[in-house]
């Protein structure tokens, strides 16, 4: 174990706290349930973003801004919107301070806003009731609007990047003339998220809907990937909401069709979350630190140099130069860690602990040799290999690991998916054997409702690939035809 992390076999929950903390992604800030992303975690959320920002540019979006804070009255003109974030608002009362008679600022009671602001749970009032001045003809549509931004929601029980009061997300919000075209719009941003997440991230996923218990506030349909985490629990990885027309019809944006009629626009949303960063660290990572994935890892090649004197490291630095210039030339980001305040073996155990896919060491006798050592953080494999043609070899064991690191993921998901077809099994296995259950519900809220306040467990979706069957409920034995997913989660 590295820097003293505990075995996530031993405690799986201070075994992430203390990995993200040790790994420099992020500290505890001064404001209860927020939290400091650190340079080197930030660095994982940018790569994130370049890559999901052209997906959504491909695909036909641009990117807005609209304001951190929505008048109250907003939310109160979708009662179901309300309803589900409610508890979770802050609020924006007063807009001054001042100096008391002993010196101390307080809140001056005189500057009382007029009409308390929420600090954004998310964006769907503003932006509808912006959208009011934005649409009037089928001409107008669609809308594909993003938004890169962070929003509050006040959480009692935090854990950093999985469940913070403040975090970072993006959040799109469309708008449509037909149904059909929203729920293409929504199903193909589900497509999006789930390409990242198995093709980037090397997370595999589940595509599926939410039941009408789980969706998204205000929406008709949500559609979510959810992916496994290594401790058997589930973690919603990205959501894609179908509005329908409630929001255009809280907020009275209309449009005049083709057939010059009047009516209310289709909408949808979809986002995704720092929480990204807590599942790729929950997928992959060991003992000994992070693991990640070539594609998303803000250093994927670092070259640590062995040498007695400073002759010799010119040797080695001339070199590295030269293969640096070729690495980069290949899209592939190299560090050259020639410090003279580490010995080679603490920047080992450093660069293992951040996760850096692939370490080169190259010391004198490598440059007689004409070789280096090469070392895999995905297996912990070592090789030694010639300097001739070495760009090449390292973009090519990139892939490699890359693709390891995917199938190490989706060989742990198959083998924790497990029919069950009783509810004694259900109960059992949740605790024997975490995982995703695969069990027949009797589609009713009620029954869904009682296995979660029996057991914690909760389905995470229906897939979207089900198969029909018949079969029995597993709680109330009412007659089912497809089997869900549940799972006890994040």
């Amino acid at each position: 174990m590295s820097k003293g992390i505990i075995s996530k076999d031993e405690d799986y929950s201070q075994w992430f706290n203390e990995l993200v903390i040790k790994a420099d992604l992020a500290e505890y800030s001064p404001v209860r349930g927020c939290m400091i992303i650190k340079p080197y975690g930030y660095s994982i959320w940018e790569n994130m973003q370049a890559v999901l920002d052209k997906m959504f540019k491909d695909t036909g979006h641009s990117n807005a801004y609209f304001p951190l804070l929505i008048p109250k009255s907003f939310f109160s003109k979708e009662a179901s919107h309300v309803e589900g974030f409610a508890k979770e608002c802050a609020v924006v009362t007063h807009y001054r301070l001042k100096n008391d008679e002993n010196g101390q600022i307080v809140v001056d009671e005189d500057a009382k806003l007029e009409e308390e602001l929420i600090i954004r749970p998310t964006s769907e009032t503003i932006i509808w009731n912006t959208y009011r001045g934005w649409i009037q003809s089928y001409r107008d549509l669609p809308i594909l609007v993003n938004q890169w931004a962070n929003v509050m929601r006040w959480e009692m029980r935090t854990r950093m990047f999985l469940r913070t009061s403040e975090f970072l997300w993006q959040e799109g919000h469309t708008a449509h003339a037909t149904a059909e075209e929203a729920i293409a719009e929504t199903e193909q941003m589900l497509g999006v998220y789930a390409d990242f997440a198995e093709n980037w991230m090397a997370v595999p996923v589940v595509k599926g809907r939410k039941t009408a218990n789980e969706r998204f506030a205000g929406a008709l349909d949500t559609y979510c990937i959810e992916a496994l985490m290594q401790d058997g629990k589930a973690l919603q990885a990205g959501t894609s909401h179908f509005l329908g027309q409630n929001f255009a019809k809280a907020f009275d944006v209309k449009f005049t069709s083709k057939e010059n009629k009047l009516d209310y626009v289709w909408a949808t949303s979809w986002g995704v979350s720092t929480r990204l960063i807590g599942a790729l660290i929950m997928a992959h990572s060991d003992d000994a630190g992070l693991v990640l994935p070539p594609k998303l890892a803000p250093i994927q090649v670092v070259v640590v140099p062995i040498y007695k004197h400073d002759e010799e490291l010119e040797n080695i630095t001339a070199y590295v130069d030269a293969l640096s210039k070729e690495l980069k030339s290949k899209g592939i980001s190299v560090k050259f860690d020639k410090r003279d305040t580490h010995r080679p073996g603490a920047k080992f155990a450093e660069y293992e602990l951040k996760g850096v896919p692939l370490r080169v060491a190259i010391g004198s006798r490598d440059m007689q040799n004409g070789t280096v050592e090469l070392a895999r953080r995905d297996n912990k494999t070592k090789e030694t290999v010639n300097q001739e043609g070495l760009a090449g070899h390292i973009e090519q064991l990139l892939e490699e690991i890359q693709a390891n690191i995917y199938k190490k993921a989706f060989d742990f998901r198959a083998e924790n998916i497990t029919e069950v077809d009783t509810y004694d099994e259900f109960k059992r296995l949740l605790d024997e054997k975490p995982g995703f259950l695969s069990a027949h519900w009797d589609g009713t809220p009620e029954t869904e409702q009682r296995i979660k306040d029996e057991t914690k467990a909760t389905i995470r979706c229906i897939p979207l690939d089900n198969k029909l069957e018949d079969g029995k409920c597993i709680l109330t034995g009412n007659p089912s035809t497809q089997r869900v997913l549940f799972a006890r989660a994040y």
